[in-house]
């Protein structure tokens, strides 16, 4: 099978395989390209509520295919960059699911996702020195607001790769789930978040991720959702919530 990215959608639940397994993963120009106009197409699918990004097999994504780089790595950077800001765009949860290696533009696409949960075992690298490559500002910007300025620096002065333990004491990842566990856990999850107000989930991750311009906006949809009154009323009555808000599609 030639590399791609797969992707399924069950029990509200959109699940993306980054799928090159000879190479660990890695990113070809192709799926660069692919990946915003996919991530698009499931953000307007009302049947969608959750994203989570995996990659095929034992391994998460090993960065970018660095044949790639060859022909124009000004060119192939803009790819990635593209396609990290529409991951980090999608207007519902995100959720990367981590085995393996994810290192390089595997980890730009991981911290692009809302949350990372990661198997016992992972490795977690941000390489571009060893390239002489100039990491992107955005990338840079979005891994020191996870890990901070220090660990940022470590990671991106050394291009050394770090264990989950250390992933998660530094914000990084999330959660670490001993080996096997990983997929059960993300199904879970995964349900957790799409019984929760889509509302609520749209307005926080805006917010969390630093827009100041829509607070009217959002307490307008609020007001005409019905949600708030939906969850009092599930909460009251001991029963599961009903709520019916949807990320709006673009016309």
């Amino acid at each position: 099978m030639e590399p791609q990215l797969l992707h399924r959608v069950a029990d509200s639940v959109a699940t993306v395989v980054v799928h090159h397994p000879a190479k660990r993963n890695a990113m070809t120009a192709a799926m660069w390209r692919a990946l915003p106009a996919l991530l698009d197409a499931l953000a307007g699918d009302p049947a969608v509520r959750a994203l989570v990004l995996t990659g095929e097999g034992a391994t998460f994504c090993a960065g970018a295919d660095i044949s790639t780089l060859r022909e124009s790595a000004e060119e192939a950077q803009g790819l990635a960059v593209h396609a990290e800001e529409a991951l980090a765009a999608f207007p519902k949860p995100t959720l990367a699911a981590i085995r393996g290696h994810c290192v390089g533009g595997g980890a730009q696409l991981a911290a692009a996702c809302d949350l990372r949960f990661a198997e016992e075992g992972s490795l977690f690298g941000v390489t571009p020195a060893k390239l002489g490559v100039v990491y992107p500002a955005s990338a840079t910007r979005r891994l020191v607001s996870l890990v901070g300025p220090a660990t940022a620096k470590y990671l991106l002065f050394s291009g050394e790769l770090i264990d989950a333990g250390r992933a998660l004491r530094t914000g990084l990842v999330d959660e670490v789930l001993p080996e096997g566990e990983l997929g059960k856990r993300v199904a879970e999850f995964a349900r957790v978040l799409v019984s929760r107000s889509q509302l609520t989930q749209s307005a926080a991750k805006e917010f969390a991720n630093g827009r100041t311009d829509r607070d009217a906006y959002w307490s307008a949809q609020a007001r005409g959702s019905g949600d708030t009154a939906e969850g009092v009323a599930a909460f009251l009555e001991r029963r599961q919530p009903r709520f019916t808000w949807s990320v709006p599609t673009s016309g």
